[in-house]
């Protein structure tokens, strides 16, 4: 008799195993029925979205007033706005970015083109970003028309105030001593004023008229701006002669002047009447502006390419509000000053390729140090030396 380990499996019936198979089926298909329903629901809301977003997409790029245009991997425009097309013309798309670009001139100014016709030219600012996915371009074109116009007014209306205050200053220059000059050159008329008063009311008018003299030719150096001549000179040649200037001035108002050129044989290229000039006016401003008992010291060295003229005084200074104006026409601290004296300075400086920097503060002095490019060795010298 087998034992029970032995007995033969229970074998069910074929009707039974189908019946499983068939339910755990349809059951599946019911579930696979069920998401892909789901799936092809949220397939639809996104694409309800994707056109919501587009329609959106269109509305904005129609409304910006920037040109717009996408661009493919290969440079082709995808997609472009109504503003693209006004300034470049219809029918972007499709179009090589290259080819639609080529009416594009650029302008004096940097990022700033031209498109159109002469007569209605518009000006443009032209930008562009990479996509994110590295597939294409976009790019952004600013009308930039109206405030270039705007700026260039605001520019003009600039120059036609500075013009105005320039003439409203040259205007108060000129009448004080002239008015001094009237008057007293109508004293002379007078047949009863005595010889040695007749001599006095000469020489204060012929003092006026010299200062009218000196007045324009200051305007006619500022309104000039440029150097004449050009010429190589040795910078402690200059120095000494300015030394050989100023030192007498010094002394007369009891100031301690001292020099000290650092240069040896380095010269300089450029005018040499101008900025002899130039420095001396800085010079004489210095000691003008020191008192009795004071020091005015003049230093020239070369600093790696640049040749420094420092003039450093012990004076009363120079407030804020003013170091702000030093450099404008017309404008003086000093009753007998033109108020072009720096002005010009600054001018023949620049126009060496140079300028003027000046450190002060009331009650320590003032500093101000003129800096001029050292010539190239091979450059060309034209003119003739000042000195002639």
């Amino acid at each position: 008799m087998p034992t029970p380990s032995e007995q033969p499996p229970v074998e069910q019936a074929p009707g039974a195993a189908q019946r499983l198979d068939a339910a755990q089926l349809a059951e599946a298909f019911a579930m696979f029925s069920r998401a892909s329903e789901e799936l092809s629901s949220a397939y639809n809301a996104l694409q309800g979205q994707v056109a919501q977003l587009t329609e959106r997409l269109t509305v904005l790029l129609g409304a910006l007033p920037a040109g717009v245009a996408m661009l493919d991997r290969n440079g082709r425009i995808v997609q472009c706005n109504r503003a693209a097309e006004t300034l470049l013309g219809e029918g972007l798309a499709g179009q090589d970015w290259n080819a639609c670009a080529a009416g594009l001139v650029e302008t004096e100014t940097p990022g700033e083109l031209t498109v159109g016709s002469e007569a209605g030219a518009r000006r443009v600012s032209l930008s562009e970003a990479a996509l994110e996915s590295g597939e294409g371009r976009i790019i952004l074109l600013h009308d930039v028309t109206d405030t270039h116009r705007m700026r260039v007014q605001a520019e003009r209306n600039e120059r036609l105030a500075a013009m105005g205050e320039m003439v409203a200053g040259l205007a108060h220059q000129l009448r004080t001593p002239l008015a001094a000059a009237l008057l007293y050159t109508g004293n002379l008329r007078q047949p009863e004023l005595a010889p040695a008063d007749r001599t006095r009311v000469a020489d204060r008018a012929i003092e006026r008229l010299r200062y009218l003299e000196r007045l324009i030719r200051d305007m006619l150096l500022f309104a000039r701006g440029d150097s004449l001549g050009r010429q190589r000179f040795g910078i402690c040649d200059l120095v000494g002669e300015l030394v050989h200037t100023l030192e007498p001035l010094a002394r007369a108002r009891q100031i301690v002047f001292s020099s000290t050129c650092e240069c040896g044989d380095t010269a300089l290229l450029g005018d040499r009447k101008a900025l002899g000039g130039a420095l001396t006016n800085l010079l004489e401003n210095a000691i003008q502006a020191t008192e009795a008992g004071g020091a005015v010291s003049l230093t020239a060295a070369v600093e790696g390419e640049t040749a420094h003229f420092r003039i450093r005084d012990n004076g009363r200074g120079i407030e804020s509000a003013h170091q702000a104006r030093l450099f404008d026409p017309f404008f003086t601290t000093r009753a007998e000053g033109t108020g072009l004296g720096l002005a010009i300075a600054r001018g023949v400086a620049r126009g060496h390729g140079g300028d003027i920097a000046v450190e002060s503060s009331p009650g320590n002095g003032s500093l101000f140090t003129l800096s001029l490019p050292l010539p190239e060795a091979d450059e060309d010298v034209t003119g003739k030396d000042s000195r002639a």
